[in-house]
């Protein structure tokens, strides 16, 4: 501890002996005077007494160093900086006499440090007025170095407050597109910094009037910034608060492609809350968001577009929002977009036209009839989409999922569009990833539709073959969901007798019963399959000539319903065998 205050100490007396050097001069330079406000306030933090008055002296300082980094060496700026010295001069006097604990009377020092704070804030509003009065070009500009990671508030603020300044400078863009995008830059890394943009609560509002800016670059920053703090909740209502909406549906309207698609990310952020979704509605938002949506699916704006698809799924969750979009076409809109050569604005569109649609029977008939069937099958056909990834098939199978399976009429247009082939073409051309999508496809078709439709066209397809080798899955749910699957096909007459003549299949399916000791559900659903080959004769006779039976009567004999009403199935079918052949003897 005596070394670090021996430390302490000479680094005292060198910021000491560096300021008395820099205020001798009766003619300081701007970077000078910098240099002099930099030491005091650093100088400033070793003071244990009057901490209160100093801490706001100290916060002066740096705001009147952020002022003067700005500054131009004109001649205007070089009578201010000599006013501006004296007072921190007499500044330094003060605090050389707290740290030395000689400063007389308590209440003489505090109304000395009154009146230096109050210089102090005049200086500041001065500097200030040039800034705005754009008195100050920005090739002079000194850069006030970005805190690092984790520095302690106060540098923070002070940095912040330097970024502000350079915000309202005159008419210069190129400074605020700099000040902005240190700021979304700082904003990014640290959100400690987020929370002092908003304690600094002037920014808000600029950033916002920014929106409105004829300068481009700078409405782009300024939507950048206020997108990283839309996406904190406890702040979300500052930002509404300060107007923002109405800006941002003007850029969606009138703004770069950069700026439209920064202002349509912070409004996803932002209609999360319905209210929110009112406000923009009210501004005419809905409209230029279709309009979005509507336009070129080029790659240059696929990120735009999935943008503007985010905000809308945002908005049709307000039932009238949603009726409004329905009458200016937003489901031909959006099957367009499902045709993109942009598989991420194909997906994007997707989803939100599975969520427009969703529980809705007739927005569903309506998607059909106007060829969103069509649109998503294309997706799924390796000719005119070959290199469609795994997601995009999955968002294609969901959306078909609830577009047709809930209706007899969806699923027979399905058939027709030979869906069944297209299933076990998956199940046996595609990686494993996107067989099981092909496989839990096919599984929701048939434990859905009460028609035997579709599990005759299914069986057509030659989908039991492939279903098989999913009883043995690593993943326990799939291994159930193929032996429910399985079940299910070969309750059909015509699917049990294809099933039964195949050695392999059979085979396969009672070893898999052997090897099932513990209760399950696939051994449950295995029984039931048997019990439904039981009712064609070559299956029957596999069966009653195999091992497993030995297998199905021990649990039989071990109460298990399944098991007790197969062996009773096979010895009756035997005792009318033996009858039969008695008789034709």
């Amino acid at each position: 501890m005596g070394e670090e205050g021996e430390a302490a100490g000479v680094h005292r007396q060198s910021l000491q002996e560096r300021s008395c050097r820099e205020l001798a001069n009766p003619n300081p330079t701007r970077k000078q005077a910098i240099e002099s406000v930099s030491s005091l306030a650093s100088l400033s933090r070793s003071i244990k007494v009057f901490a209160v008055k100093w801490q706001l002296i100290r916060s002066k300082l740096m705001e009147m160093s952020s002022a003067l980094a700005v500054s131009d060496e004109g001649a205007e700026l070089s009578g201010v900086v000599q006013e501006t010295m004296v007072t921190v001069g007499e500044c330094h006097g003060l605090a050389e006499k707290c740290m030395a604990g000689s400063y007389g009377g308590k209440l003489l020092m505090q109304s000395n440090l009154d009146m230096v704070l109050t210089k102090l804030h005049c200086h500041v509003k001065n500097l200030s007025g040039m800034c705005n009065a754009g008195s100050f070009p920005h090739g002079y500009a000194i850069v006030v170095s970005k805190p690092r990671f984790g520095a302690r508030k106060e540098h923070m603020r002070f940095y912040v407050k330097d970024l502000l300044t350079r915000m309202k400078i005159g008419d210069d863009p190129e400074i605020k597109r700099q000040a902005l995008a240190s700021l979304h830059e700082v904003a990014s890394e640290d959100e400690k910094f987020v929370k002092v943009v908003m304690e600094v609560g002037e920014i808000i509002h600029l950033l916002v009037s920014f929106l409105d800016s004829l300068e481009v670059e700078v409405q782009e920053e300024a939507a950048r910034v206020l997108s990283v703090v839309a996406g904190f909740d406890s702040y979300r209502g500052v930002v509404i608060g300060a107007g923002i909406v109405g800006p941002l549906v003007r850029v969606l309207e009138c703004g770069s492609d950069a700026g439209k698609e920064l202002s349509a990310r912070c409004l996803t952020k932002l209609t999360a809350d319905p209210e929110i979704a009112w406000r923009v509605s009210a501004h005419g938002g809905v409209t230029a968001l279709l309009r979005i949506c509507s336009s070129s699916t080029d790659f240059a704006k696929a990120e735009l577009i999935c943008s503007a698809c985010g905000v809308l799924r945002n908005l049709a969750g307000v039932l009238e929002i949603k009726r409004f979009m329905l009458e200016e076409g937003v489901i031909s809109v959006l099957l367009r977009q499902a045709s993109s050569k942009d598989e991420t604005v194909q997906i994007s569109s997707i989803e939100f036209l599975q969520d427009f649609v969703s529980g809705d029977d007739f927005l569903r008939r309506m998607v059909i009839e106007e060829g969103g069937l069509h649109a998503l099958l294309r997706l799924l056909n390796p000719l005119s989409s070959p290199s469609s990834s795994s997601k995009a098939l999955e968002v294609a199978f969901r959306a078909i999922e609830d577009l047709c399976f809930s209706s007899e009429t969806g699923v027979k247009m399905l058939l027709n569009h030979e869906f069944a082939e297209v299933l076990v073409c998956f199940l046996r051309a595609r990686e494993s990833s996107v067989q099981e999508l092909a496989f839990k496809a096919a599984f929701k078709l048939i434990r859905t539709s009460s028609s035997e439709d579709a599990k005759r066209a299914l069986g057509d397809a030659g989908f039991m073959s492939e279903i098989v080798r999913f009883l043995d899955a690593k993943s326990r749910g799939v291994r159930e969901m193929a032996a429910e699957a399985l079940s299910s096909m070969v309750s059909i007459p015509k699917n049990r007798k294809r099933f039964a003549q195949d050695e392999q299949n059979m085979e396969f399916l009672m070893r898999l019963l052997e090897t099932e000791v513990e209760p399950s559900a696939r051994r449950k659903f295995l029984l039931s399959a048997l019990m439904s080959l039981t009712s064609c004769g070559s299956g029957r006779k596999k069966i009653a000539n195999s091992g497993c039976l030995k297998t199905i009567e021990n649990l039989a004999e071990n109460e298990v319903p399944d098991a007790k009403r197969l062996v009773r199935k096979l010895s009756t079918n035997k005792f009318r065998s033996m009858l039969s052949g008695i008789w034709h003897a």
